[in-house]
């Protein structure tokens, strides 16, 4: 028989009771965790979002109403609880608990509710494959550490907006139906009902809507809000993601910096208790790329590229001659203790390099004694030897690794091998939070597919202002357009990139020549960015602004790999969602209404 709650109120939440509640009557609502019957007596953990409290239900002293139910109770069955909270006898307190010193002596209990049997157990350290997890996630969520980090997520937001707010900041939303402006990324498109065959786009980002309350004179927005971007999934992506996003007018790259550290030391040190050393640390792109192979540098170990591409160019080892006199580049790493790595760890080395496009990879092992092994030594003079021991700063014990190939390849494959080193030599220590500022990015590449010169960003990413007057002299000259620098900035945070941002076009002769040296016509961007190159024209200010990706950072501040673990309802790494079946088919009268016909996959039809 389920009991009815009727008027039964909590005084407390499981986790909050302490030791000055002894001799209290409290009432409890929650779920049974566990259960345990020790000889007549039955024990129950009961659990809320707070925390789990032990009650007692022993036939001597509870009525026997109570203790007939408690005989019934299984894992998960919903109760509401009225006892009076006691010292737990000597010898049994739980120091794994809150609460592991009290208990609750039943007087009363209700059953509001059973459960049936579970998919898996509601507890934390569970064995279960993640797409069970998402299909059962309200049961998932349960799970003391689930929880926990939506909790968590739940403070970032709070504490977000207590900041801004407090630094001048209008919380102001933006449209999720928009207009598609794919630049990017694909849009998700909707289709409109009451303009048949036209669509709306769910926004990528607010970029264009946030620079146009800048010209219409908000000056400080800021806003928690959901983005769109149908790409190819992988742990740190999700077609639907949260950004912190705010932009401010009469500013440059300092004053966006400073706000956007203030609000990351405001979270770490309300939220974790931890007080971040701020200013951060800055680093240009050119830096970055070449030390750590990478935009987005982990800085809490060492493992930082050497280039021998000098010594390469007069060497007998064709593979390093022909890169570096085509213009390539040949590029180490020095594995300090490496030396102790079997030829099969090695030859899985250059497999893993190789699924990042190297063609192969080098090596060098400085034995203890200082001899040298390698197939490729008898290639080098002693002297050329012992020029790339000096730049590769090698010692007794350490293994030297080599990538030769074009210079976006070295670098991408040795920043991939460097993290990937790392891990496997348990070089990166827990607890230590470091980050840095990326500056001074390229403003454009060229992109050997399109054909075309690409902004790195996006196209209303501002120019240096001592590169405007030479934007002109770039249209027909494309190495010229390459020697440009932006006015961006990203914050890097353990090697994961947490945010990114710039300071604005806000005149629009200057965004009429970017989007021209990226082959964007008049009609063109009048097509697809037209509401924003108007907005330009009626009196923009100067501005600039920044986005968080707020799972990300809320996954690093939780100390957990994926994004999932921290979003309530995520979609798998193929952008299903087990719990409801999303996407699915829908009634041909709905497509009917829409104007919309669609075909199937063959076996569905």
């Amino acid at each position: 028989m389920i009991d009815k709650l009727g008027d039964f109120k909590r005084d407390y939440f499981c986790g909050e009771l302490t030791e000055n509640n002894i001799g209290d009557e409290v009432r409890l609502l929650g779920w049974a965790d566990s259960v345990r019957d020790h000889g007549g007596v039955i024990f129950i953990n009961l659990r809320d979002k707070e925390g789990i409290v032990q009650i007692v239900i022993d036939p001597s002293k509870s009525p026997e109403d109570a203790y007939e139910k408690a005989k019934k109770v299984r894992s998960e069955y919903v109760l509401a609880v009225r006892g009076r909270v006691n010292r737990r006898p000597a010898g049994t307190e739980n120091p794994k608990l809150k609460t592991g010193n009290i208990e609750v002596a039943v007087d009363e209990l209700r059953i509001l509710n059973t459960c049936d049997i579970l998919p898996f157990p509601v507890e934390d350290k569970i064995n279960v494959n993640e797409e069970t997890r998402l299909k059962y996630r309200y049961l998932d969520i349960r799970r003391p550490e689930m929880m926990r980090r939506l909790i968590l997520r739940h403070e970032v937001y709070q504490a977000t907006r207590e900041y801004l707010a407090g630094h001048g900041f209008l919380e102001v939303e933006t449209p999720m139906l928009t207009k598609s402006t794919p630049e990017g990324a694909r849009d998700f498109l909707v289709p409109s009902r009451l303009e048949n065959g036209k669509f709306y786009a769910l926004p990528q980002s607010p970029q264009l809507f946030k620079q146009i309350l800048m010209v219409a004179g908000i000056e400080r927005y800021f806003q928690i809000v959901k983005c769109f971007r149908d790409e190819d999934l992988r742990k740190d992506r999700q077609p639907e993601f949260t950004q912190i996003d705010f932009e401010l007018s009469f500013v440059n790259e300092e004053d966006v910096i400073a706000v956007s550290e203030g609000l990351v030391h405001h979270l770490f040190k309300k939220i974790l208790g931890i007080e971040l050393n701020v200013p951060f640390r800055r680093m240009s792109y050119d830096e970055a790329i070449n030390k750590y192979g990478t935009d987005k540098p982990d800085l809490r170990y060492g493992l930082e590229l050497k280039d021998i591409t000098y010594i390469s160019k007069n060497v007998d080892f064709k593979v390093f001659r022909s890169v570096a006199e085509s213009g390539g580049l040949v590029k180490g790493i020095n594995i300090k203790g490496g030396a102790k790595f079997s030829r099969k760890e090695i030859d899985e080395l250059t497999e893993f390099a190789q699924k990042f496009g190297a063609k192969g990879m080098a090596w060098i092992k400085v034995n203890e004694d200082g001899s040298l092994q390698s197939p490729i030594i008898k290639f080098f003079t002693e002297e050329q030897i012992q020029q790339i021991k000096n730049t590769m700063e090698a010692e007794n014990n350490d293994l030297l690794i080599f990538i030769a190939d074009a210079p976006e390849t070295t670098h991408r494959v040795l920043g991939f091998l460097r993290k990937h080193i790392a891990e496997k030599m348990n070089l990166i220590p827990e607890g230590k939070w470091e980050f840095v500022w990326i500056v001074d990015f390229p403003l454009l590449e060229w992109d050997e597919e399109e054909g075309r010169l690409v902004a790195l960003h996006h196209p209303f990413t501002s120019p240096r202002e001592e590169d405007m007057d030479r934007l002109d002299d770039a249209i027909n000259n494309k190495e010229l357009a390459l020697e440009f620098k932006s006015r961006a900035y990203d914050l890097v945070l353990n090697g994961e990139e947490i945010a990114g941002g710039s300071i604005r076009i806000h005149r629009p002769d200057i965004q009429k020549k970017i989007f021209e040296l990226i082959g964007i016509s008049d009609e063109e961007a009048e097509e697809r960015f037209g509401f924003l190159v108007n907005a330009l024209k009626f009196g923009a200010p100067p501005h600039g602004g920044l986005a968080f990706g707020l799972d990300r950072l809320v996954a690093l501040m939780a100390g957990v790999d994926s994004i999932r673990e921290v979003i309530a309802f995520p979609k798998t790494q193929k952008g299903i969602c087990p719990l409801t079946g999303a996407p699915d088919y829908v009634r041909e009268e709905q497509l009917e209404e829409l104007g919309i016909e669609v075909e199937l996959p063959e076996e569905e039809t």
